[in-house]
């Protein structure tokens, strides 16, 4: 039986399923982008992205009401 959990909250302070983990590719691609690539890069990319939320139209959200 496989478990799953959301590892946004269960994994922030490390994985907790070890080597059953199912994001375990993503954890070596994360690996090797933070080695490889410098903060003040890693603050470009975050500035960009930010950026580029800032010039999107607003998106509205009409809640569905109970009946």
């Amino acid at each position: 039986m496989e478990t799953t959990i959301n590892c946004a909250e269960a994994c922030v302070e490390g994985c907790v399923l070890g080597d059953k983990c199912p994001n375990k590719e993503y954890a070596a691609d994360a690996s090797k982008f933070i080695s490889e690539t410098s903060l003040d890069k890693m603050h470009e990319i975050a500035e960009e992205a930010r950026r580029k939320k800032l010039t999107q139209p607003p998106q509205w959200v009409i809640p569905d009401f109970p009946e």
